[in-house]
């Protein structure tokens, strides 16, 4: 039975709500596997196996976060300096056992390669976080079997050969600085199911999404089907395991760009975006001037902004590509299908969509002119036109 709540609800906790709250509607189903009937699921089985997977990662973040600062050889660094942890090894050799068991043939298209888990002693760390979370008994899995599930999904896994494919594609952690930092940054797990270059579903994870009430349950998590929407729930309660309702979710109402909540990378800033040439930014939402929007505040990854977009507390987040860095699919694929089945939608700054086969061989590349837009749908156009008047100068 579905019941529909047509109340104003926003989260104050974390996020700043709009000068002007905006109505978000929702549908609560009675917890069961799915939201959904399964007939109308093209995916069904491949999206349960995947909920599953995703659910058991998170738990593996959250059981390393509480240990990680007393051991300082869970951190390392990877080539390019950016961080890594045992969880991010341990969650895609998880996810890639618990999918290979029932989708043996399905490709994996991921982050991680087992070079730096060897090359930095974690093997052993990384096995006992695998084997106390996968369903896979613990005698039943060894060192190499860990070790090949991580290089399943590496750079040299599988060569797509031009050819229309399906395939997963993971973010073991997307935003491991905010891993890093605290109960308060958020991070993702996100796994993509892509048929014929169609993301056909997605799961999210984020273990400490903030809750508006207090049973001892933490974080959310998300999924999407082709034509099913996007839907979320509590992820953990005090047993560990998902708990509530789905709840179905939508992206905001916002059809004016002034009063649109925004969210950036971090690494980037409002001013070097096009829209600074129409708004100034400003991170506190009482008082807004007529020519300011509110930024909130960032958090690490790229995931957890499309979360926002499709959960309806961002209305648009804007990433600018870099000459100097390449964008990899897995920061996107899941966030994209959970925006579009919100309500939302997702571009290059040219109003392309996404293009997950260009990087033809591999699929781990993508390359969004200019770079990418998530939003509403309602601002879409207008802020296409915005980047598009602004682009020359910039």
């Amino acid at each position: 039975m579905y019941i529909l709540d047509t109340g104003a609800r926003l989260s104050a906790v974390r996020f700043s709500p709009s000068p002007t709250p905006l109505r978000r509607r929702y549908f609560i189903v009675r917890a069961t596997n799915l939201p959904f009937p399964k007939h109308q699921a093209k995916y069904h089985k491949e999206l349960e196996v995947a909920i599953d997977a995703v659910d058991r990662a998170c738990r593996l973040c959250v059981d390393v976060k509480r240990s990680l600062f007393s051991s300082k050889e869970k951190i390392v660094e990877k080539n390019d300096q950016t961080p890594v942890t045992i969880a991010d090894f341990g969650v895609q050799a998880l996810v890639s056992l618990e999918l290979s068991k029932v989708f043996p043939s399905i490709p994996l298209v991921a982050e991680e390669d087992s070079h730096f888990v060897r090359a930095n002693n974690l093997v052993s760390s990384v096995v006992s976080e695998v084997k106390s979370k996968a369903s896979i008994g613990d005698n039943e899995l060894s060192d190499a079997d860990v070790l090949e599930a991580i290089d399943r999904g590496g750079k040299d896994a599988y060569t797509f050969c031009n050819k229309p494919a399906t395939y997963w594609v993971l973010d073991p952690i997307d935003g491991t600085r905010g891993f890093l930092k605290g109960d308060d940054a958020l991070y993702v797990v996100g796994l993509a199911l892509v048929v014929d270059n169609e993301i056909v579903l997605g799961v999210m994870g984020c273990p400490n999404w903030p809750e508006e009430i207090s049973d001892g349950s933490t974080g959310t998590l998300m999924l999407s089907h082709i034509g099913c929407g996007t839907w979320t729930k509590r992820l953990q309660n005090v047993s560990g395991k998902v708990t509530g309702d789905w709840t179905r979710c939508f992206v905001d109402a916002c059809v004016l760009v002034n009063k649109a909540r925004f969210c950036i990378q971090e690494s980037q800033t409002w001013e070097s975006l096009p829209l600074s040439g129409f708004f100034d930014a400003s991170i506190v939402s009482e008082d807004l001037q007529h020519k300011e929007i509110l930024l909130l505040p960032t958090c690490c990854g790229s995931l957890c902004k499309y979360l926002m977009v499709a959960s309806g507390r961002a209305s648009v987040f804007l990433l600018r590509a870099k000459t100097q860095r390449t964008i990899k699919s897995w920061d996107h694929a899941v966030g994209i299908i959970c925006v579009h089945e919100a309500g939302g939608k997702v571009t290059d700054w040219e109003g392309d969509e996404i293009n997950l086969e260009e990087d033809q061989s591999e699929r781990r590349l993508i390359f969004p002119a200019g770079g990418v837009v998530v939003s509403n749908g309602s601002l879409h156009n207008q802020i296409l036109e915005m980047i598009s008047s602004a682009s020359p100068t910039l």
